[in-house]
């Protein structure tokens, strides 16, 4: 009986909810008819006889005006508008109001001459070549993952970063992230993107050949160059991508050299830009890749001694007991060196595999000594050991004969060649920086496991 209550008890809650709700009502504004929208196009006669200079207008509130002029598109309320080339260009204009969008009868305006000096720039000529030229660029990569002249063929900044690294408002989002490709190859695929060519035959044509993505194909239209503005505006093609589908058709230039562009696309939900970096095709046809950087040997590598120089550095002055040597426990104890570099910087460098806790306790209050009369001693665990050395001074060579450097019995590394190299020696400053004795690794490839020890 009470579960029947609780269920008639909802029933009612339901319907009540559902009777007194209000309808909303989302329907739009009526869409205005074309005929109450004036969005003028004035072509100057006065500035260029040929009718270049035209001057885009909207007298109406409350719309956004939307041009595309043929060579590029605006939002503007007011814009000017210059053709370079002689011929008919077709002026769509459209409208977006509390209604919807209201497209407005297209104008043809006449241009019956050339008049260059909106195209005779040194920007234009960069991008183009010039007039009755052609240019071709490319993405900065190449099918085997190369960038040839910035570091990755993206970039990343803030949506007010702008032309030559400045910011378009004062204090405004101008953060960059310029990213190795190398280290970040989530950014594109390695591929060959195809290519983008810029022309003034004629008129400001381009035509895209994008390839390696899913708009892959050829395509031909239009494009002006805002000098003044930095700016770059695309009809009738999407620019050369990486392949996300990105539909930009307007970029900011953010540089712009004879060999390399730089062109910002607004990224469509975030404050940010994704800067697209070109090279043009003659710089990559000629790149040469710069040889390999050659690596600086370590300081005190392969060092020359004059004759007596090692076992004056070994053993001292010939009235004294000899020298006592310790290895650098509490600096960089080991290093491997090969071809003159070695790796470790401090004993952690290579704990736990290398140095540990077992060489600190094998080694401690340890210590080894050469003397002039080429006698060496090794003590250690309270243990006196002695033997002799000799020296080959042709090949930095030192030989212990029936004694070894100082031992850890438990470790892999544990020193038992007898014949040591100086792979890292310092003449005159051997007193603070001490000698690196290698044990044989691999002489052959120049590469060495070195003990590091200091007078202590």
């Amino acid at each position: 009986m009470k579960l029947i209550k609780q269920m008639t008890l909802l029933v009612f809650i339901a319907l009540f909810s559902l009777l007194s709700c209000k309808k909303n009502d989302y329907s739009l504004t009526a869409l205005p008819d074309k005929s109450a929208i004036n969005m003028e196009v004035k072509q100057d006669l006065a500035v260029d006889a040929g009718g270049n200079t035209i001057y885009l207008i909207n007298h109406t509130d409350k719309i956004e005006p939307i041009w595309d002029y043929a060579t590029g598109k605006s939002t503007r309320r007011v814009d000017t508008v210059h053709y370079a080339f002689q011929g008919d260009y077709i002026i769509r204009r459209s409208a977006l109001t509390q209604g919807g969008i209201v497209n407005l009868d297209s104008i043809i305006v006449h241009v019956t001459k050339d008049n260059l000096n909106y195209v005779n720039d040194p920007l234009w000529t960069a991008l183009s070549g010039g007039v009755g030229q052609q240019k071709t660029w490319l993405l900065d990569i190449d099918a085997n993952g190369v960038s040839k002249f910035f570091d990755s063929p993206v970039y990343f900044a803030g949506d007010d970063y702008s032309w030559a690294g400045g910011c378009a408002k004062p204090n405004g989002n101008c953060w960059t992230w310029f990213p190795k490709w190398s280290d970040n190859t989530w950014i594109n695929a390695k591929a060959d993107y195809g290519s983008m060519t810029f022309s003034l035959k004629g008129g400001p044509f381009v035509t895209v050949d994008q390839k390696a993505t899913s708009t892959a194909g050829v395509t031909n239209g239009t494009y002006y160059l805002d000098k003044d503005a930095k700016t770059i505006s695309f009809s009738g093609v999407t620019p050369l991508n990486q392949g996300y589908d990105q539909v930009y058709t307007k970029g900011r230039i953010i540089s712009l050299t004879e060999t390399s562009m730089q062109i910002a696309f607004k990224h469509p939900t975030k404050a940010e830009q994704e800067i697209f970096n070109y090279i043009s095709k003659e710089y990559s046809d000629n790149w040469v890749p710069p040889p390999p950087p050659t690596k600086k040997p370590d300081d005190g590598f392969n060092p020359t001694f004059a004759p007596g120089e090692i076992l004056e550095m070994l053993a001292g002055d010939p009235s004294s007991p000899g020298r006592f040597w310790t290895i650098d426990v509490n600096g960089n104890p080991i290093d491997w060196v090969a071809k003159g570099n070695g790796w470790t910087t401090d004993k952690n460098s290579s704990y736990n595999w290398g140095w540990n806790e077992t060489w600190d306790d094998a080694v401690k209050d340890a210590w080894i000594r050469f003397d002039n009369s080429i006698n060496y001693s090794r003590f250690q665990n309270g243990t006196l050991t002695t033997g002799a050395f000799s020296m080959d001074e042709s090949k930095n060579e030192i030989t212990l004969l029936g004694n070894t450097l100082l031992q850890n019995s438990g470790s892999w590394m544990n020193p038992t060649a007898t014949t040591l190299k100086i792979v890292k020696g310092w003449p005159a400053d051997y007193r603070a920086k001490g000698v690196w004795l290698g044990t044989s690794y691999d002489a052959g490839k120049d590469e060495w496991f070195c003990w590091h020890y200091i007078m202590p």
